[in-house]
C-alpha cells in the first residue's frame, strides 16, 4: 500500500552512479523528489544529474575514508532521507581468501554505511524527522559458499537496519531495509553461476520504490525467490548446509 507522498523532498543516495542506485535516482526524480547522487566517479555523477528530469545534483564521497564522507555530509547539508546503495563485490571462498577484497567489501558494504549514517542519524534523531533507506540482500539471511565478503556484510547490514529499527521506530524517523536478490549489474557480471530469478535495475528500484512509499519496514524481493533465503533460516544445520554447500 502506498501511502507517503514524498514529493519535494530532498534525499542523499549513496551509490548511484551505477545499476541499482542509477535507477532508483531516474525513479526518484520522476516523482518529484530532489535527490543528491553521490559515488567515488564524478563523471558518472555528472552525467546521471543531467540525465534527471528533476531537481538534482551531486557529491562525490568515497564511503570507506571517514573525512571524505565527513565533508560531503557537510557540503550537502540538511536532507529528508538517505539511501545506502553502495557496494562492492569479488566472488571467492574460504580456500581462496583474498584478504584485500574481502577488507574492501566489508569496508565498503557495511563499514561504509556506519561512517554515513553516523552523519545523518543524529541529525535525524534531533529534529525527530528522517528516513533511512539500507540495501541490503536476500543472501544476507544465511551464510552461502563462495561468497566470504559479500554475504558477511550484506548480513551486517541487515542487522544494522534491524537494529536501528528497532531503536527508532516509535519516533519521526522511518527506517526500511530492501533485500533484493541478483540485479543485472556491473558486479553480478562477476559471477560464473546460473542466477535465477535476476532482475533489470529498473524492476528492482520499482521495487524499492514502492517500499519507500509504505510504512513496511522490510521488502525481500523477487517474492518466490525471496522464499527460498528466508525459508532457509528455519533449517537446521546439518539440512540447510547439505542443500546449499
Amino acid at each position: 500500500m502506498s501511502d507517503i507522498d514524498l514529493t519535494g523532498k530532498r534525499y542523499w543516495l549513496v551509490g548511484a552512479g551505477d545499476g541499482l542506485g542509477k535507477a532508483l535516482a531516474h525513479r526518484m526524480s520522476r516523482a518529484g523528489i530532489e535527490v543528491i547522487v553521490s559515488s567515488r566517479s564524478e563523471d558518472k555523477l555528472a552525467a546521471l544529474v543531467d540525465e534527471l528530469p528533476g531537481k538534482a545534483s551531486f557529491q562525490t564521497v568515497d564511503i570507506s575514508d571517514d573525512d571524505s564522507v565527513r565533508e560531503a555530509a557537510a557540503a550537502i547539508g540538511e536532507i529528508d532521507g538517505v539511501v545506502l546503495l553502495a557496494g562492492v563485490y569479488w566472488p571467492f571462498g574460504a580456500k581462496d581468501w583474498d584478504a584485500d577484497q574481502a577488507v574492501a567489501m566489508a569496508d565498503v558494504n557495511f563499514t561504509g554505511f556506519m561512517r554515513v549514517l553516523g552523519q545523518v542519524v543524529p541529525q535525524f534523531v534531533a529534529r525527530d524527522a528522517g528516513h533511512i533507506v539500507i540495501t541490503s540482500s536476500l543472501t544476507g539471511f544465511r551464510g552461502l559458499p563462495g561468497s566470504i565478503g559479500y554475504t558477511a556484510s550484506k548480513a551486517a547490514t541487515m542487522s544494522l537496519a534491524e537494529c536501528i529499527y528497532a531503536d527508532l521506530r516509535k519516533t519521526g524517523v522511518r527506517v526500511q531495509v530492501a533485500n533484493p536478490g541478483f540485479i543485472k549489474t556491473q558486479l553480478t557480471e562477476k559471477n560464473e553461476f546460473n542466477m535465477p530469478f535476476i532482475m533489470e535495475p529498473e524492476d528492482a528500484a520499482r521495487e524499492m520504490f514502492e517500499l519507500m512509499l509504505t510504512e513496511r519496514f522490510k521488502k525481500s524481493f523477487p517474492t518466490l525467490f525471496s522464499l527460498l533465503f528466508r525459508g532457509s533460516q528455519f533449517l537446521p544445520d546439518w539440512l540447510y548446509y547439505r542443500i546449499f554447500a
